[in-house]
């Protein structure tokens, strides 16, 4: 068998991360005892989240300890089984982290059906991103025909969704994304009803120009001089859900805006609805979400775009790419061929 590699945290990072906080090792891939399978990883998924974990302040979720395999999700192939639930060649959901290999005991692995979509498209459009966006968008924003649902980071694998999911619920999609061929992607070929560049100065102008009756639900992902130019807009009984807030991940120390007075005055006077949630807390809606997502993939009615690294050991310089917007679509690693 081939040589292993994995990368771990080599130390915690103090604001942006740097290649300081990786390391790449090389190791011997493990034998699989009673009831273990062997996977060896095709693609690693790399998303936002992934800064949270390399933290160590409280979250919702344990953070990768120092010298630690860095987490992700990823598709992988059975290359050596004793579990008699999975056989050799069976391609499989899992969570191998950034390494070639991982030993598993079968449990929290789902097996994929290359013929169904790519086996790509089960970390991104129909993984974890879609199903972020669809019960995100559908529970929390709760999109009606007409309303005007505004989506940031609209070219990113769960901004994309939700406006084009927003849009087969009848209502308007504004994207704001960033740079000209982003925003000419979503209009053009998602189908957006508009586009703005979070770059441009005059975004909070162009943004009321664009929702002449005002936001309805804003699917917050980004946070920052985005949030500024949306609050202002939302109507009464607005719904935010919020999904990610990648403008403050690096953030060094914690403080609250100037203006979080007025913000929380509106929040009362508006009956605003703002829900922070974590894909998982909808984990009952899975099989309704591969039902929808997949038939709108099929139908042509929802589209995606994947932006692909190649080796696990460009996983750190795209991992940090991410966090700046470097990618165009949903962020891959191809680790290795579809079969070995």
């Amino acid at each position: 068998m081939s040589q292993g590699k994995r990368i771990v945290l080599a130390s915690r990072p103090h604001g942006e991360p740097t290649p300081a906080n990786f390391r790449l090792e090389d190791y011997t891939p493990p034998t699989p005892g009673a009831g273990e399978v062997l996977l060896r990883t095709i693609w690693l998924s790399l998303d936002p989240y992934m800064r949270g974990r390399m933290a160590d302040g409280p979250s919702y979720a344990a953070p990768v300890p120092v010298g630690g395999v860095m987490e992700g999700g990823t598709v992988s192939e059975v290359i050596a089984s004793n579990n008699p639930g999975f056989a050799k060649g069976d391609i499989v959901l899992s969570r191998a982290g950034w390494q070639t290999h991982v030993l598993s005991d079968g449990k929290g692995l789902a097996k994929i059906d290359p013929k169904i979509a790519p086996i790509s498209t089960a970390v991104g459009v129909l993984g974890m991103p879609g199903m972020t966006a669809y019960t995100g968008l559908l529970e929390i924003g709760k999109p009606q025909a007409g309303e005007t649902v505004v989506v940031a980071a609209a070219s990113g694998a769960v901004g994309s969704a939700v406006g084009q999911i927003a849009k087969i619920k009848g209502a308007r999609a504004i994207g704001i994304a960033g740079g000209k061929d982003k925003c000419a992607y979503v209009k053009n070929e998602l189908g957006f009803d508009e586009c703005l560049d979070h770059r441009d100065p005059n975004l909070a102008a162009k943004l009321k120009e664009a929702c002449p009756k005002g936001i309805d639900v804003y699917f917050e992902n980004v946070g920052g001089a985005v949030f500024d130019a949306v609050f202002p807009l939302l109507n009464a009984f607005a719904r935010i859900p919020v999904c990610g807030l990648i403008a403050h991940y690096n953030d060094t120390e914690a403080h609250a805006p100037k203006w979080a007075g007025a913000m929380m005055r509106n929040i009362l006077t508006k009956r605003l609805t703002f829900r922070g949630f974590i894909v998982s807390d909808f984990a009952a809606m899975h099989g309704d979400f591969l039902r929808d997502m997949s038939l709108w993939v099929r139908e042509g009615k929802v589209k995606y775009k994947e932006f692909v690294t190649e080796g696990l050991d460009s996983a750190p310089e795209a991992f940090m790419g991410l966090l700046k917007g470097a990618n165009f679509g949903k962020q891959l690693v191809r680790i290795g061929p579809d079969k070995a």
